[in-house]
């Protein structure tokens, strides 16, 4: 706690907590002009090697790439005020600046990990019934009461965790949303929202608030997404786009990859189209057969996820948009995040998951701390067998490791969530699994070699 406590007494003392505040909102008065500042202060702030080599490398993209600098004075140009100030302090400074050092020295003084952000279904209402959504195969609907949230932001707080991220359900349908924003004002939300309740109130809430950030779930253009998620829903979400970037709003994508759409999601006609709309950030979901009415079928072939491989990061370079392939980015992470890593999954119902596509508990908010909770079995067996291989683009104990999740589940003695969750062990599901985790593995060892012939060349 001393390291800590003094990192953060460093900050108070060199710019004061007021005063840094009063200096962020000079700089987003006009943060274009004053971008080189920015990168400055953050360099300043930054305690950590690794972070001031993070922002070092955030300005030299901004002066190399085209793309990125585009980006960067989008957000710092058309974003509203209050929701630019609380992106900077809440996401840069308190999350990452802060947070994570507090999140790693407590991690080496208290005998278990500290993840960087918690995912919580506030509700699993939803007024969508999408097929194969993973969220839609919990029997039951549940809502966890405002105390329970509010507990676990504030536990969460004392760990140095401010990201929380969102799903469901569908999160704007649980009614004390905007209360705890508003109370929590220091910490960042994220939001996967189908987008069909966001009017212009809502919209302006968003605003006000200023520390929520919604990311739209789209299955591609509008006939592929009301083929899944309902008639009129792409021109709700679409609708709902322009509300935001018109306010002013810092919103991004979620896009679940199938064997039919992935080519459409990735293609450069739709991924300008998202960024013609406003977003700033996506997030790709490899589909997992898991949920309502699972199909298999739909996962990605070998060969698809190995074009997803390199072209998602071809786009990262090319267009304005921050866009992360939650498999495929292994290398980036170091492996699978789960399991209370980097992050884990608390249901409507309280249960404890270690990711969302793994529907297995030991522990609930209900009747644990968040710190007895990062201590739980199923954590710690998680834990000492990531990463699950040694090629981090295999980083899945679901997919790409499936023998590493039915031990998981045997050691730690976790109980499946819902009816079904444990289908992904065994059955049908599972021997298609091993099938596809076996293909990957060897279309892996292929992308390897051609990388390396490149080098050699």
């Amino acid at each position: 706690m001393k390291k800590w406590g003094a990192n953060l007494e460093f900050a108070k003392r060199y710019v004061g907590e007021k005063v840094l505040r009063e200096l962020l909102s000079y700089l987003s008065r006009d943060p274009v002009h004053h971008l080189e500042q920015l990168l400055s202060l953050g360099k300043l702030i930054a305690r950590r090697e690794e972070h001031k080599q993070n922002v070092a490398a955030l300005e030299k993209a901004i002066i190399d790439n085209p793309a990125v600098r585009q980006l960067t004075e989008g957000i710092l140009k058309d974003t509203h005020p209050n929701v630019l100030q609380r992106l900077l302090y809440n996401f840069f400074i308190n999350s990452m600046l802060m947070g994570v050092p507090r999140q790693l020295h407590l991690s080496q003084t208290m005998g278990f990990n500290v993840p960087h952000t918690i995912l919580v279904d506030p509700t699993s209402a939803c007024n969508l019934r999408c097929e194969g959504c993973w969220a839609g195969a919990y029997a039951h609907h549940d809502e966890l009461d405002y105390e329970r949230l509010d507990r676990l932001c504030s536990e969460a707080k004392e760990l140095g965790i401010y990201w929380m991220v969102m799903s469901g359900g569908e999160p704007f349908m649980y009614p004390r949303l905007f209360d705890l924003a508003a109370k929590h004002s220091d910490m960042a939300f994220m939001l996967y929202t189908n987008g069909t309740r966001i009017d212009d109130r809502v919209a302006d809430q968003i605003v006000a608030v200023g520390n929520l950030s919604p990311a739209f779930s789209l299955e591609g253009w509008e006939d592929r997404t009301d083929r899944r998620r309902g008639p009129g829903v792409f021109k709700k979400v679409t609708a709902a786009m322009d509300r935001l970037r018109e306010r002013g709003a810092v919103f991004g994508v979620s896009l679940t990859a199938t064997r039919e759409n992935v080519e459409e999601i990735t293609s450069d006609a739709f991924v300008d189209f998202l960024v013609e709309k406003g977003a700033r950030y996506g997030w790709i979901f490899h589909y997992i057969p898991i949920g309502r009415n699972p199909n298999p079928d739909l996962m990605l072939a070998p060969e698809q996820r190995s074009y997803m491989a390199t072209r998602v990061p071809a786009i990262r370079r090319n267009k304005p948009l921050v866009l992360a392939d939650f498999w495929n980015d292994g290398e980036f992470t170091q492996g699978c995040i789960a399991g209370g890593r980097r992050y884990f999954h608390v249901t409507a119902s309280g249960a404890v998951e270690p990711c969302a596509f793994v529907h297995f508990s030991t522990h609930n908010i209900k009747d644990h701390s968040l710190k007895e909770i990062l201590r739980s079995p199923l954590f710690t067996a998680f834990q000492k067998r990531q990463p699950f291989c040694g090629d981090h683009l295999r980083p899945c104990p679901i997919i790409d490791v499936p023998a590493a999740l039915r031990d998981i589940v045997a050691e730690s003695g976790a109980r499946p969530t819902h009816d079904g969750a444990g289908d992904v062990l065994k059955g049908e599901v599972g021997e298609f699994l091993d099938r596809r985790a076996a293909a990957w593995a060897e279309a892996v060892a292929q992308l390897r070699s051609r990388q390396a012939s490149k080098t050699v060349s």
